[in-house]
């Protein structure tokens, strides 16, 4: 018996130290079996931030100098895939990899280049990636791109069950599959991010948002690393930031020593952090007037509302949407080049400037000007004009013009929609004269009305706009549309739905920019 006991204890003993000893779960070796006479070692990172799930770091030493290229291979085709050629040359990298699929094990081609680009040798890796995380949404794609290279939509997200902070944007490509996106639950600093607007990009192919949790201004990479920070002096953060050409930020903030909120714009200096100039709309218009009324605010409070800010780098200038107001433009001493607005109302600015000099004039298609005191006043539409409403996203685009995503709340002043249109206006500003020159979304009635948030864009590759309902379309659920439309024809080119699990306010994006996944 007691040597029954005995062997029973050895094998104990020899299973616990095989076990110890067990390497390929314990110390698993990152590096592949690499048969090349020019790689010394390459590997795979997995999420190497901890905040960017569908990221991943490429280490390479080699033994001559090289150049490397990366290619994420397609579910779909040639077309799903994404192909990188880094500048660098060297016999050492640490290389980004963007656009890996969710819950997939992933093949990475790695190619070596010599000093004419020309092929080396060719190898592949594989990486397995989890889930996405459940609150993510669906994304139907309802009109197919027929374009041959990848496309990639930025989504500033807001459809979370839970608890909307941290926001997290993601990207999904032509095929409806999302390729990459952040979150921020577990970050020191980001991890209650409110970021409004969203994230645009930076010049240097950086992420840009602001923090109203924090009140301070961010720029984060691709990976989601936390690359600077400013702060906005204990003002708060609202809605939009923006990088001008000299680097510099415009940011829309709640000045903390004002009874008002959303009604001062001010630029910080990228390399000191100062204010370098403040633009309070108290002092230029008149927060007095309450020509639209509205249910979501306290006009009072929050009389003017500023949403989306654009620059007019001709002239240095800064264009202002307010939702409750109108499109204002003004220079850099705050005063006002002019209003985008229904007439009704406007009187004399907190200096006591008479506003009514400023207001555009709407004309017809024949250059005529439009006289009907009821356009005028915006209590009826004509045939070739209407004021926008309630709207967001002024853009500047390349003609000069200014296109902006008219909402449609409050419409002439009666309920709701019934639709959201894109709609492209010229702007005569020595003569204060307006021409409505293209629109799209009227047609589409309240299939595409949303209400808030919502943008356009300019796709200068393809000649199109990028019209993207946020809020409440598909008849009320929180469903959001992304609807690419040929400039020239108005022909849909591409279109999808995003419809989160849940939603806070019944949105399911603030906005949605065109942008590939490297800069």
């Amino acid at each position: 018996m007691k040597t029954k006991f005995l062997r029973i204890f050895l094998l104990l003993l020899l299973f616990v130290y095989a076990c110890s000893n067990d390497d390929s779960t314990e110390n698993p070796d990152p590096t592949p079996d690499i048969d090349s006479e020019i790689i010394e070692t390459m590997s795979l990172q997995l999420n190497p931030s901890g905040y960017a799930p569908l990221t991943a770091l490429l280490s390479i030493e080699t033994s001559e100098e090289v150049g490397v290229e990366i290619t994420v291979i397609g579910k779909q085709s040639a077309v799903s895939s994404i192909t990188k050629r880094f500048a660098q040359r060297g016999t050492s990298f640490e290389l980004n990899v963007l656009g890996l699929y969710a819950n997939f094990e992933n093949t990475v081609e790695v190619k070596i280049l010599d000093g004419s680009s020309a092929i080396l040798e060719t190898q592949e890796l594989k990486i397995e990636t989890a889930p996405l995380i459940a609150d993510l949404p669906q994304v139907s794609i309802d009109v197919p791109s027929n374009s041959s290279s990848p496309e990639f939509n930025f989504v500033n997200y807001f459809g979370f069950s839970q608890n909307f902070r941290p926001q997290r944007p993601f990207m999904f490509d032509q095929f409806g599959e999302i390729r990459w996106y952040l979150n921020f639950v577990t970050h020191p600093q980001l991890n209650n991010l409110f970021y409004d607007n969203g994230m645009t990009r930076l010049q240097n192919g950086n992420l840009l948002t602001g923090d109203g949790f924090t009140g301070n201004i961010h720029e984060i990479d691709m990976m989601g690393n936390l690359i600077n920070t400013w702060s906005l002096q204990g003002n708060g953060f609202h809605h939009h930031v923006i990088e001008k050409p000299n680097g510099n930020l415009l940011v829309t903030i709640n000045d903390v020593s004002k009874a008002t909120v959303e009604d001062v714009i001010i630029e910080i200096d990228r390399a000191t952090g100062e204010f370098s100039n403040t633009w309070d709309l108290n002092n230029s218009l008149d927060n007095g007037r309450r020509a639209w009324p509205t249910d979501l605010a306290d006009l009072n409070f929050d009389w003017f509302h500023a949403n989306a800010i654009e620059y007019s780098a001709s002239d240095e200038e800064i264009i202002v949407s307010g939702r409750t107001q109108g499109i204002v433009k003004l220079n850099t001493q705050n005063e006002v080049s002019y209003i985008l607005a229904p007439h009704k109302d406007w009187n004399t600015s907190g200096t006591g400037v008479d506003l009514t000099q400023f207001l555009l004039t709407p004309m017809d298609a024949q250059d005529q000007e439009i006289i009907d005191t009821d356009v005028l006043m915006g209590n009826t539409n004509h045939p070739d004009f209407e004021w926008s409403w309630y709207q967001h996203s002024p853009i500047l685009m390349p003609n000069g013009n200014l296109m902006v995503f008219d909402n449609g709340d409050n419409r002439n002043y009666t309920n709701f929609g019934p639709y959201s249109r894109a709609v492209e206006y010229e702007i005569d500003e020595i003569n204060k004269t307006i021409k409505q020159v293209w629109s799209y979304g009227k047609e589409r009635g309240e299939e595409t009305y949303a209400r808030i948030v919502s943008k356009v864009s300019y796709v200068s590759e393809n000649n199109s706009i990028l019209f993207t309902p946020g809020s409440a379309v598909n008849n009320g659920s929180a469903a959001g549309k992304v609807v690419e439309v040929d400039y020239s024809s108005k022909e849909v080119i591409f279109e999808a739905t995003i419809v989160p699990p849940s939603s806070v306010f019944n949105i399911s994006f603030h906005n949605v920019l065109r942008m590939s996944l490297y800069d």
